[in-house]
């Protein structure tokens, strides 16, 4: 009979530990690139799956706030941080993969991913916001060795893009980390995740909606209704993923936030191989493998001591937000 309030309380236990989050937060981007890929064999254009990841999170995150009495309009002292995070998290990251994608491939794409969470780390250090120990310092290195070794053994054979694109792309783990430093220092004080990530992605499927008018694009619906299967677990892999990215990043902070890369990496091979029949040599899984091994130090070094955290004048700690991330 009890079953079911000690199930309640182990997952608010699960879901306030930074390292679990950063865990289902990297499974569930990994998700992302076999969903992708099926996205674009059944039809769909690069900015209609933008506009249904941003729709399944808008659809999934109305009803949580409907029926919890939180769907309201933001208030003031809201607005400034939901513009920019809506620019930074989603709008531009997205539309510059939709631009570089194509001349750069995705293994080189892969490649600035993998740079976010140097960038994210070296923009909290010098803006005074985070300190990390050595050995998260090692655990970096050793999940960025292993994210570039199977970016760039994916991307063997193909001709380097020209420097004009590699630069454009390098503005992508730029925009990230600065959207990642950012939300940690604009937090509106008492503001829950599931609030921000929704008036963010209704803001930023409005400009996806205003970019495919004036591109000529179909709205995503119009693939979707004889396509409703890939659609629909996307945007439902959406509706959780953005939420729980903002709530790791509360309880996390930046740095660890930006290693959802590289266990997406990961994720996202093992996906690929099981769903799509894909295949890697094997220096890809040893690539993977060195990823699992950072991630494993970066677990050992949360749980040996805490990383200290800087917060700028008039900021509340992440552990002092919302409500909703205490259990």
């Amino acid at each position: 009979m009890n079953r079911l309030p000690s199930l309640s309380a182990a997952l608010g236990r699960a879901f306030n530990q930074p390292i679990f989050l950063l865990i289902v937060c990297g499974s569930l981007l990994g998700a992302n690139f076999p969903l992708g890929k099926i996205g674009a064999a059944q039809g769909f254009s690069p900015l209609q799956w933008a506009a249904v990841v941003s729709l399944g999170a808008v659809f999934s995150l109305f009803w949580v706030l409907l029926f919890t009495g939180r769907l309201v309009l933001p208030q003031r002292n809201q607005l400034r941080f939901i513009v920019i995070a809506a620019l930074l998290s989603f709008l531009v990251p997205n539309l510059l993969l939709f631009t570089v994608i194509p001349k750069t491939g995705a293994g080189f794409s892969g490649l600035m991913f993998a740079l976010t969470p140097i960038l994210t780390t070296a923009f909290s250090a010098i803006l005074g916001f985070e300190r990390v120990s050595r050995l998260g310092l090692i655990a970096l290195v050793f999940g960025l060795s292993g994210a570039v070794t199977v970016a760039v053994l994916r991307s063997q054979g193909l001709q380097a893009p020209p420097l004009i694109w590699q630069v454009a792309a390098l503005a992508i783990p730029l925009v990230l980390a600065a959207g990642n430093v950012y939300r940690g220092w604009d937090w509106p004080a008492g503001a829950q995740p599931d609030f921000l990530v929704f008036w963010s992605q209704v803001l930023t499927l409005a400009a996806f909606a205003i970019l495919a008018f004036f591109d000529g694009t179909a709205p995503p619906w119009a693939t979707a209704v004889s396509r409703p299967g890939p659609a629909l677990l996307q945007g439902a892999v959406a509706g959780i993923l953005f939420p729980l990215v903002f709530r790791l990043q509360v309880l996390g902070g930046a740095i660890l936030l930006s290693q959802i890369g590289y266990v997406a990496a990961g994720v996202g091979l093992v996906l690929s191989t099981v769903i799509l029949g894909e295949h890697y040599p094997a220096p890809i899984w040893f690539g993977a493998a060195v990823i699992a091994l950072g991630l494993a130090l970066t677990t050992y070094d949360r749980r040996r001591t805490a990383v200290a955290t800087a917060q700028p004048a008039g900021v509340v700690a992440p552990l002092g937000l919302p409500e909703v991330c205490k259990g």
